[in-house]
């Protein structure tokens, strides 16, 4: 499977990190070039609709990202490989990520996006879960999921999420990973367990901030200065946790499917983010 890396051209710190964790899992990667949302003007005329969360445009950094992950799914729906890997430039690797990478044969064969990294929160998985060698396993995801740090596409997979994001919602990691804003549902989603692979800023000893999250903060709190955020009404929270609860009763009574928080290891040792380590000191 081809490697994929998006990288800014001013990102060289992150092109080292890139460069030093793949020569030490064994793998070869491509670089892709990252869109640069400074100086880019034009991004805000990106074709788009209202993001159903939080009913704002996507900020000019979430557009970049998209439009980047977008050149990388063009390269694998164009290419000769039946998968292709993406992942964005500040991943650590688990010890055995150069063997899974090295081979696809693990790769369930109605697979059309495998998630291959954690974001350290549970998500709902179905019971069964399938041998993929090296203590990996798969399981299929059924719920909610988000980050696009590390992926797996196929290339048919890759063809339809071009196809299905000629306008621009939401980021692309809730259209991926989100069943509630996938363009194409009903497509085969798993979940690599534990993790292959984790973004940087998980471990204590993060060095590569998020480039999202400080303009997600200020265009958050320039709403609600503004007074423009759509604030959820007493009946519409009481009706998004009535969902919430009927979709467990379900999952119980057809037990298919249960609540999981995806591990990754590093060095041998089970990472453990501060926020996912002080909910388990509190139950």
């Amino acid at each position: 499977m081809k490697c994929l890396v998006i990288n800014l051209d001013r990102s060289q710190d992150r092109l080292a990190h890139m460069t030093s964790e793949f020569a030490r899992i064994g793998i070869d990667f491509e670089r892709v070039a990252a869109v640069d949302a400074q100086g880019r003007s034009d991004l805000p005329q990106t074709p788009m609709r209202l993001n159903p969360l939080t009913q704002l445009h996507l900020t000019n950094t979430e557009i970049a990202c998209f439009l980047s992950h977008k050149a990388c799914w063009a390269k694998i729906a164009d290419g000769d490989d039946a998968y292709g890997v993406v992942f964005e430039d500040d991943v650590v690797f688990s010890e055995n990520a150069g063997a899974m990478l090295a081979d696809a044969s693990w790769i369930p064969a109605d697979a059309e996006i495998v998630k291959l990294e954690t974001f350290f929160k549970k998500t709902r998985l179905a019971w069964r879960r399938s041998p993929a060698g090296h203590g990996f396993s798969t399981s299929r995801l059924h719920g909610a999921h988000v980050g696009a740090a590390g992926y797996i596409l196929s290339r048919q997979a890759a063809r339809d999420l071009i196809d299905g994001t000629a306008e621009l919602s939401s980021p692309v990691d809730q259209v991926i990973f989100n069943p509630r804003f996938a363009p194409s549902p009903g497509k085969a989603i798993y979940q690599l367990i534990p993790a292959l692979c984790a973004q940087e800023r998980f471990l204590r000893s993060a060095a590569l901030p998020s480039l999202l999250l400080e303009e997600r903060r200020d265009q958050w709190l320039a709403g609600v200065q503004s007074g423009s955020r759509t604030t959820k009404t007493l009946p519409m929270r009481i009706g998004a946790e009535a969902r919430k609860l009927l979709s467990r009763i379900v999952d119980l009574c057809l037990l298919k499917q249960r609540n999981r928080l995806i591990a990754f290891y590093r060095h041998g040792e089970r990472v453990r983010p501060a926020h996912t380590h002080n909910r388990e000191k509190a139950l």
